[in-house]
């Protein structure tokens, strides 16, 4: 794996396993929190380099597909933390119906260990240097995270790359994705220096 520091307060944490798995670290004052937790591999790794900056505070999610909440488990099994992503996800994540697009449910998450992000007439509620932005369509409850003042989007699969261009997420793993690309237009309303991608 490796640690990359994107800017002054956010770590990108990487690995490979058939393509590139990356999750985030974001200090603030008092902690820290974890963005997504890759395969499962990763988990108790990105929770020690996670401690290495600070307390965890908690561990956000970008959605609950399994490659971006398979190392929560081996984390829990460690210490207890609050987890959380946008409600629409949830239930998928709990086994209770297949992902849209997807055949099979997946049992990723017990019921309850994924609490909803805080919501006020459809605004997700900043998490301290975090807002957290609804951006469906990869999945229903597909959220970025903007980090204002280090001018980073932590893009989650709103998009992949290449050369360095930003692109379409993988259409195999999209469940909408004339969605996601209305979304993708996000960034046209944000001051940034960095988009960071999951697989790319």
């Amino acid at each position: 794996m490796k640690i990359l520091k994107i800017s002054p307060n956010i770590y990108k944490v990487e690995a490979w396993f058939i393509f590139k798995m990356s999750a985030w670290i974001v200090t603030v004052e008092d902690g820290v929190y974890i963005v997504d937790t890759g395969m499962a591999f990763m988990g108790k790794a990105i929770l020690k380099e996670a401690e290495k900056l600070g307390n965890l505070k908690a561990i956000l999610l970008t959605h609950g597909h399994s490659d971006h909440i398979g190392g929560l488990k081996k984390i829990l099994e460690i210490k207890k933390f609050p987890v959380f992503s946008h409600e629409a996800d949830i239930k998928y994540m709990e086994g209770k119906e297949p992902f849209p697009g997807r055949k099979k449910a997946e049992f990723l998450v017990q019921p309850g260990v994924v609490q909803p992000l805080e919501m006020t007439n459809g605004n997700l509620h900043d998490i301290e240097d975090l807002t957290p932005i609804h951006t469906p369509g990869h999945s229903p409850g597909h959220v970025v995270y903007y980090h204002k003042k280090d001018g980073v989007l932590i893009s989650g699969d709103l998009f992949t790359s290449k050369n360095g261009q930003l692109r379409k997420p993988m259409a195999m793993f999209t469940a909408d994705m004339n969605e996601a690309i209305k979304s993708s237009h996000v960034i046209e309303d944000l001051k940034l220096n960095i988009v960071s991608i999951c697989h790319g």
